[in-house]
Formats: C-alpha cells, structure tokens, sequence
C-alpha cells in the first residue's frame, strides 16, 4: 500500500504536538512546578527538553521518514536480527498497552465535560464522587462515545483523519488555554499562584527533583512511545525535521508554561492560604478531585451557569488535550499491523480496537467493583489493581527501557552517518552544525546513561519498593 503522508511541515507539527501536550502537561506539570522550586524547576526542564528529550526526537522523527515505516518495520529492516525484530515489537506493544489506561482517563474527562454541561458542579465536587462516577454504568456509555470518535478520526487516514483532526483541535486548544488563562488573572488572590509558579526557589533543587523533571519532559514529550517514529515516516521528504522537532518542543513547553498560570492562580484564588507542598502531583487526583470544587466556588462570583461554562470550557480543553495524544497513541500499533501483515486500515483498527476495549473494560472495573481486578496482584509492598500493572510496568518502565535501546540502535546500528544524512536533507545548514555534533555526541554517551538510570530507580521503587534517593 502506497503509504500516506502529511500535506505540510505544519500539519506534522500540529499532530506531535497534539501528541505531546497531554493530560500531563495541562495538570500534572505546574503542580511539580510549585512543589520542586517553581521556577527552579521550569528552568530544569527547559534545559532536559532542549538537551536531552530534543536530540531523542529528532532520532525518532529521522528514522521514521527514512524507513517509511512504524517502530517494528524500522527496527527489523535496519536491525536485521531477531534481537532487533523483539525491540520493535516492545516499541508497539508498549504504546497499545498506554493507550488502555490512556483511554480510560479519556473516558472519565468526557464523562466530567458531559456532567459539567449538564450542570452538576455540586455532585462532581462532592466528597467521594469521583469514586463513584468511575465504578458506574454510565461510564460505559461515555466509553462508547469516545471510542467512536476515535475511530471516526483513524479511520480517515493520516490526512483525513490524523492531520484533519490536529489542524481543528490544537489551534481550538491554544485558544481555549490561553483565555482561561486571562479569566483566571482576573480572579482575586490569583497573583499569589503566579509568584509560587515564576519566583525560582532553588534551594528544593535536589536529585529527587531533577529526576522528575527530566522524566515529565521525556513523557511529555511522547518520547520512546513509537509515535515520533510513526509520525516521522509520515514525513515529506524535503521538510525540515530540525526546524519541525524544536517547534513541537517549544509548544510543548509553551503549554506547560501557560497550564501552570492557569493552574495555580486558579488554586490559590480558591484558597490564598493553599500550601503548595499539600497539592497532589497526580493529574488525576487534581483533575477529578480538586478542580471541581474550585469551580463550585465560583458559583458565588459569577452564578450557577458562569461557574458551569468555566468548568465545561476547561473540561473540554482538557478533553480535546487528551484525545490528540490517544489518537498519536493507537496509531503506533494500528500503522505497525498495517505495515507488518498488510491488512487494511480499518481492519487494523477493528482487531486493535476490540482487544484495547476489552483491555480496558477490565482496567475501569479494577477501581473496587471487580475484587481480583482491583487486587490483580502484589508487589513493591502492596496490593496492585490492573490497571496500577499496566502503568507501572509499560509507561514508568518500559518506557524510559525503550528510549535506552532507541538511543543505542540509532547510533550504533544505524550508524550517525545514516542519522545525519537523513537529517540534512530539508535543512542543508544542518551539515558541520553545533546541534549536529551535540546529537552525535549526546545520543551515544550521556543520554542513554541517563535513561537507563531512569529505567533502573523505577523498576527499584515501584517493583521491589527501594529508593534510592
């Protein structure tokens, strides 16, 4: 099959980026921010993102164009061994296995956008009701609506589908972020979130932190996930995969920044007493469990259906976040059994689409309602549901482990020379660059040293109950 391609350099940059901002960074990120030095901490991770998850982009992004294939196509052709063939596969599988929890998560921001539409700020702030709302049957009808839209937008293809959807979503994203931005300046107290955010206090600066750092700019990124692979052989030829990877980092960290202003000031206009050091760094517990309460407070400023629209806007910001990073991520293994058994793209969605469903249904009910899914099994000192499994063991270890062997294959199998070749072509000025020695240098030294260091305390904490720092 003739392989599809995006119509512009653009229309790449809009669908990575899709892929990178997430749920992570809209939430997660300002929260680590204000708990590790504020500004300290942004500083780190501009520096990683730039310095270390960069260079890793660009691999990925080069290797996909130059294969015109998904990460087990890339591997093999080039790998030429079994050894190789196995790490492709892991490339796959890992993202599929992200995107059943991936979906899930989804799944309960629709479900939040639909209540908060509806109204129903005071039961969604609720003690308890997250809980509830996660464990029940209408859960499955969100599920449902969501899977369709999924589908609708891969079943389109690269063009139709991929392009078409981050063409409409991203600039709606940008739009929507920025003016809840604006609107929560306008809230008293919010100046209090705003010096917590911006005012470096470098003293928090510790191992600890700059390991986080570094791994919330690797995962925000959408590095080691095969997406940057299989975006990149979606790549024309003569655009500019330099120029197109800095800019996907640049509104990655663009996102970040802004979350963080629209975040905090929104927390500390709730409660100017808020101790930074007590907020959850959980995406989750922030988005289901705090934000809630702070738009039912609203209600006193701005009324019942001010206070709703604020929340919908922002549910629905976070929704159109979340679905362009799930589509990035089941398009890794649909392309992969498109381009391994030559099947059609809508076939490859339905027996992808069936199995990630039924993965799933059993990762919902392991939050109390099945008692063997919600204690799967036990490790690291306590008992984990399926759906802690899945995360634990493919986006907090494999991941970092996939960025490792990517790292290692691209320099000493595919050799710099390969890299460098397929980098210069749609920016010439590349050849002889500071960036291009920087690459070669850090890629086959430091960077792989750093991820498998990553890979190796996680597997300690989470497995085995060790920390080391």
């Amino acid at each position: 099959m003739k392989r599809e391609l995006f119509s512009s350099k653009l229309g790449f940059i809009l669908a990575a980026a899709g892929s990178a901002v997430g749920i992570g960074n809209l939430v997660a990120f300002p929260v680590m921010a204000s708990q590790n030095g504020g500004a300290a901490f942004l500083i780190m991770y501009t520096i990683f993102v730039f310095f270390i998850c960069l260079p890793v982009m660009l691999a990925e992004m080069s290797l996909g164009r130059h294969t015109r294939k998904s990460p087990y196509g890339a591997y093999s052709e080039i790998g030429q061994h079994k050894l190789w063939n196995g790490v492709g596969w892991l490339a796959v599988i890992t993202p599929f296995m992200i995107g059943v929890f991936y979906l899930v998560i989804t799944v309960w921001i629709f479900g939040y956008l639909a209540k908060a539409m509806m109204g129903q700020l005071e039961t969604l702030a609720q003690d308890g009701a997250f809980g509830v709302f996660i464990n029940s049957n209408e859960l499955y009808v969100y599920m449902a609506v969501v899977i369709g839209l999924t589908f609708l937008i891969l079943q389109g293809g690269v063009r139709q589908g991929i392009e078409r959807a981050a063409t409409y979503l991203m600039p709606a994203l940008f739009i929507m972020l920025i003016l809840l931005v604006a609107y929560v300046m306008t809230l008293e107290n919010a100046m209090l979130g705003v010096t917590f955010f911006l005012i470096p206090d470098f003293s928090k600066i510790n191992v600890q932190v700059l390991t986080d750092s570094l791994a919330q700019a690797f995962f925000s990124l959408s590095l080691a996930m095969g997406i940057l692979i299989t975006y990149g052989s979606y790549i024309q030829k003569n655009n500019d995969i330099v120029g197109a990877g800095k800019m996907v980092a640049a509104l990655s960290l663009l996102v970040a920044c802004c979350a963080g202003l629209l975040i905090l000031p929104a927390v500390f206009a709730f409660d100017p007493a808020t101790d930074p050091a007590e907020l959850t760094d959980s995406s989750i517990g922030m988005i289901f469990m705090f934000l809630p309460k702070i738009f039912l407070a609203l209600q006193q400023d701005i009324g019942f259906f001010g206070a709703s629209f604020v929340a919908s806007f922002f549910f629905l910001l976070v929704f159109f976040a979340a679905m362009t990073s799930l589509i990035s991520i089941i398009e890794v293994p649909v392309a992969s059994l498109m381009d391994s058994k030559g099947i059609s793209r809508r076939k490859s969605l339905i027996v992808l689409g069936v199995l990630m469903v039924f993965l799933s249904v059993l990762s919902a009910l392991s939050f109390g309602r099945v008692d063997w899914l919600s204690s799967f099994i036990s490790y690291g000192g306590g008992d984990k549901s399926f759906f802690d499994v899945i995360m634990d063991v493919f986006y907090y270890s494999i991941l970092p482990l996939n960025g490792l062997l990517l790292c290692l294959f691209v320099i000493y199998r595919w050799k710099k020379a390969n890299l460098n070749e397929e980098m210069v072509q749609g920016n010439e000025r590349f050849e002889g660059s500071f960036i291009q020695k920087y690459i070669d240098f850090s890629l086959g030294t430091f960077i792989p040293a750093i991820l498998a260091i990553i890979f190796l305390l996680n597997v300690a904490g989470r497995f085995f109950g060790i920390e080391v720092f």
